[in-house]
């Protein structure tokens, strides 16, 4: 009897031994950052361990060499009353945390060296981890130049007496940058977006700009123009620019916190999720479309009669959507539509259901990381809440693996 026990032990181990050692490999292919209950987390080697003990702010970010996370982190500055969200940085080797400034917002790092850029009062500033140095003054969004040698930077309108002046586009060198030197000769001015724009029967006023990313060839910039506070919930115009600032195009209508428009890996493929209305109005005009440059033309991937909550490119031949059937929005978060993950063939024009998630809960954020190959998004009840679990798959959703349970904000450093 005891024999028969142990035979089917046996071979419940040998059955069982493959997907471990798959499942160990996979761990061992990368390193997530991430917040739980307001604490900030790492999971590195199937490990999970908590990394802070006050209340840490999403997102945390990995340095370009996998060293370094950075993180916003709640506290008081002596004679200060006020609670600064304080910018700090984490080693995970020498397990160090490193305040950076006792305030700052939109931390970015260097694409290629561990210098971290943030915003401050106006003021853009770069630090080299042990200090930190003002780089420009005024400055609306940024993000670094695909070189790391300095920014593409916007300012923001300003309401004057006579109506609104226009917000301006600037290019800031990275020169001397650690010298106490007149940063304004830095700048230099290279586009003054029009007062208003529009797209077909879309009219807004330029007041912000955002979300700048760069083009593969590096040709082109895009970015999001957007009105007022309370209507650019509603409305925003996708736009791009090319590199010398000669050519500037109004491309689309988006929202704001939807999901970011993305360029494809090698091609000057511009992917977005087009149409106006917050998602309280309801999941409807949210169409996947992808926009060719130079050439300006569009292709849309979304069927009628469903809508599109995020996307992914894959490679330049194919996205995967967070897609759901069109529906009015139910105060009641049971009633709400649930996503699924589809992968979109742009050139067969082949659509496929990727994901299947079990009724009450939905996939969100899907995200692509080439150097595993491997797709991940969180799946939760509801797209409003705030947490869930992080998963991951082959690009075919097969070997789904429930990565990180309770997640509310991550970040992904593939080895």
């Amino acid at each position: 009897m005891h024999k028969r026990y142990l035979i089917i032990i046996l071979a419940f181990i040998i059955l069982a031994f493959p997907v471990l050692i798959k499942a160990e490999a996979i761990n061992n292919q990368f390193k997530v950052a991430f917040i739980r209950e307001g604490f900030l987390w790492t999971k590195i080697n199937g490990t999970e361990e908590k990394i802070t003990d006050v209340a840490a702010s999403y997102p945390p970010q990995w340095s370009y060499d996998g060293k370094w996370i950075s993180y916003q982190k709640e506290g008081l500055v002596e004679g200060d009353e006020q609670v600064h969200l304080g910018l700090w940085v984490y080693n995970i080797d020498s397990k160090e945390h490193r305040k950076i400034n006792y305030s700052g917002n939109n931390p970015k790092w260097s694409p290629n060296e561990n210098i971290l850029a943030f915003q401050m009062e106006g003021g853009l500033h770069v630090s080299d981890l042990n200090r930190y140095f003002d780089a420009a003054s005024g400055v609306a969004d940024y993000n670094w130049m695909p070189d790391g040698k300095g920014f593409i930077a916007s300012t923001g309108s300003t309401k004057k007496p006579d109506g609104w002046t226009n917000p301006i586009l600037y290019k800031i060198s990275l020169n001397d940058f650690k010298k106490h030197i007149d940063k304004t000769k830095n700048a230099k001015s290279f586009f003054v977006i029009p007062n208003e724009l529009s797209k077909g029967d879309v009219k807004i006023l330029s007041i912000y700009a955002s979300s700048f990313e760069f083009s593969p060839d590096q040709k082109w910039i895009s970015f999001i123009v957007s009105p007022t506070a309370s209507w650019s919930m509603d409305s925003n115009i996708l736009c791009v620019i090319s590199m010398d600032g000669k050519d500037f195009e109004v491309v689309d209508e988006v929202i704001l916190h939807l999901d970011n428009p993305k360029w494809a890996f090698q091609k000057n493929l511009l992917g977005y999720i087009a149409g106006g209305g917050r998602i309280v109005f309801g999941f409807k005009n949210k169409d996947m479309k992808i926009t060719e440059l130079p050439s300006f033309k569009s292709l849309k991937l979304t069927p009628p009669n469903f809508a599109e909550l995020g996307f992914t490119w894959l490679n330049d031949q194919s996205v995967i959507v967070s897609r759901v059937k069109e529906s009015d929005w139910s105060n009641d978060s049971n009633k709400r539509p649930k996503p699924s993950l589809y992968s979109i063939d742009i050139t067969k024009n082949k659509t496929t259901k990727v994901t299947t998630p079990l009724e009450g809960v939905g996939d969100y954020e899907p995200d692509y990381f080439p150097k595993i190959n491997k797709i991940s998004w969180i799946r939760k009840t509801d797209i409003a809440s705030e947490s869930g679990d992080l998963w991951i798959a082959d690009l075919d959703g097969k070997h789904a693996t429930n990565l990180i349970e309770n997640v509310g904000g991550y970040s992904i450093y593939s080895r």
